[in-house]
């Protein structure tokens, strides 16, 4: 199973979204299934390396502030 998923809603908004742009750019319609076929191939070809982009690009800001933690952070305590 696919961890990328479009929920119902998303999925009904993406779909007219599709239609709207094929009617736009090619001047015909765009029956829901075909726009549903259309979405899932994305979905199913982009999906998965934007979700991985994201997950790297998260992992790297986060890294990079937790190497600055001590830097923004610490306060040096005084012993007495």
């Amino acid at each position: 199973m696919m961890r990328v998923q479009v929920t119902d809603e998303r999925r009904a908004g993406l779909i007219e979204a599709i239609q709207a742009f094929y009617a736009d750019r090619f001047g015909d319609q765009l029956g829901d299934l075909k726009a549903g076929l259309i979405l899932d191939f994305f979905v199913e070809r982009l999906g998965p390396p934007i979700y991985n982009q994201a997950i790297h690009d998260a992992h790297d800001f986060i890294s990079e502030k937790l190497i600055d933690l001590d830097g923004e952070f610490y306060e040096p305590d005084e012993e007495r």
